[in-house]
């Protein structure tokens, strides 16, 4: 609401004002010349701004008096005001997705040539979801996007693929998916353990609501079921509109019951409904008392796809943590059964122990794990998944002899591929990332992972420097985790 302006004209052109709302004040100033408007509009209280920036545009984008001149362009930033955590009783970052990565990463920034909302805010019944459409100078040039959108049969407009602006999915302003980080997040959260296992024919999925990591899955000729237990449904429905690639099968061979969205696939089983409740009642402590009929039969892979095990929300730490659930997880996995669990950004090489930080939860699910019966646990990164940082999986073994699979050779590895990964329509592989070096890659610890674990108050004996640098014949290792033993013994 506007209360009163003013304005001064400049010398040779231009003019700047000031106005005072009643939410607060708008200033903006002109470079006719130059064709430019800046403006900064500050407001208090709860009102969004986000959803105001087309009408923004509509009035001050102006279009130039000549006929060849381009469409307006409108960069802009959005940045909270004031004093919030440690000022505010009981403030919580968590609830304000403006104060995560979409508030520091993409609306905070001005260093975008395309940032444009496709969701914003939208409130589901579990979390709000935002989807951006973003362009960053520094990874792909305006230009050589507006190229490919032409049909000169240049290289840009042959390979559209290479120079789209990215699209990132926010959950409570957190990002879980990028278009550039897909194929190197969800194939390396899949690919590693299905092939590892010998014939995996039922696996499941916990979380993933944007489908990729079924859409992974769908690839491997020996599945015969995936069950995917999503809580949030709306995220689900927001993703087939606007991540719509992420869902896509179409290119892919599959068989009689093959379709274009995966979902539609007759091997996806999509279950919208607490995975938490799911794994308790079909393979916890109460599921004995079912009969026989009503049991869930067991999966091969087991693969956890949700929240960060470092998020500050109640749910992480139940993910992470509760013994029932941890215990279900086990109950839920055949003999020679594999979990895949995102585990977070990597160990950075001088953090403190896991327990001892930001990542306890992380420790303690490995603890819990080893404690339940799980003969072999390892954790691999990978670098690409456009997360700002290295991110890492967890690969827990319940049978000795599976494990020994993921040491195979890039050459094995590859072998295997071939026979099992379903080719695409034109007859190459569906796989975008992932291959037989690339598993070679995971299949060691980091240092920093050696060294966050020696970092322990109760230090492994295994970490001892004669140890470590392999100045004795025999290790006696207690724990089904060790990166000491990975990296110097196995």
């Amino acid at each position: 609401t506007l209360l009163s302006y003013h304005c001064h004209g400049l010398i040779p052109v231009g003019v700047s004002c000031a106005g005072v709302l009643l939410e607060s004040h708008v200033a903006f100033h002109t470079w006719p010349t130059e064709g430019v408007i800046s403006m900064d509009l500050f407001t208090c209280g709860s009102g969004k701004l986000i959803p105001t920036l087309p009408t923004i545009q509509q009035l001050f984008g102006v279009k130039a008096a000549n006929e060849d001149a381009d469409d307006p362009m409108m960069m802009w930033s959005h940045k909270l005001r004031g004093f919030r955590k440690g000022f505010v009783p009981e403030y919580n970052s968590r609830l304000n997705p403006l104060d995560a990565d979409l508030g520091f990463e993409i609306l905070g920034t001005h260093n975008f040539d395309i940032k444009k909302p496709l969701v914003s805010d939208v409130e589901t019944d579990f979390q709000t979801v935002d989807v951006y459409e973003v362009m960053k100078p520094k990874q792909r040039r305006l230009s050589d996007y507006y190229k490919s959108l032409e049909d000169d049969g240049s290289y840009e407009s042959l390979h559209p693929e290479f120079f789209a602006p990215d699209h990132i999915l926010l959950l409570d302003g957190i990002i879980q998916s990028t278009r550039y980080g897909d194929a190197p997040y969800h194939e390396s959260i899949v690919h590693p353990a299905m092939i590892t296992h010998p014939n995996p024919k039922r696996v499941a999925v916990i979380g993933g609501g944007e489908g990729a990591t079924v859409r992974e899955i769908l690839k491997h000729s020996t599945l015969e079921k995936v069950v995917m237990i999503e809580i949030d449904g709306g995220v689900v429905n927001l993703s087939t509109k606007y991540l719509p690639e992420w869902q896509d099968c179409s290119s892919i061979v599959h068989h009689d019951g093959c379709a274009e969205w995966c979902f539609d696939d007759e091997r996806a089983d999509l279950r919208i409904e607490d995975a938490l409740a799911y794994f308790n009642d079909n393979f916890g402590s109460s599921s004995r008392f079912k009969s026989s009929a009503e049991h869930e039969a067991q999966f091969d892979v087991v693969i956890m796809d949700c929240l960060d095990p470092n998020d500050d929300h109640p749910f992480a730490k139940v993910l992470y943590t509760d013994d029932g659930y941890i215990s279900s997880l086990y109950g839920a996995l055949t003999d020679d059964g594999i979990l895949v669990v995102q585990v977070g950004e990597a160990a950075a090489i001088d953090d403190a122990a896991d327990e001892n930080g930001s990542f306890e939860n992380r420790s303690t699910m490995i603890k819990m794990l080893d404690a339940i019966g799980f003969k072999s646990i390892h954790i691999y990164e990978e670098s690409h998944c456009q997360f700002g940082a290295p991110w890492t999986t967890l690969i827990a073994f319940k049978d000795v002899e599976t494990r020994k699979r993921w040491y195979r050779s890039p050459a094995a590895v590859e072998l295997d591929l071939s026979r099992r990964i379903l080719p695409t329509k034109d007859g190459k592989t569906s796989l975008r990332y992932f291959d037989g070096a690339t598993m070679k890659s995971y299949q060691m610890p980091s240092r920093a992972f050696e060294d966050n674990y020696c970092r322990q108050q109760d230090k492994p004996e295994e970490c001892a420097e004669k140890v470590r640098f392999g100045n004795v014949e025999e290790v006696n290792v207690s724990s089904a985790y060790s990166p000491v033993f990975e990296r110097h013994f196995s």
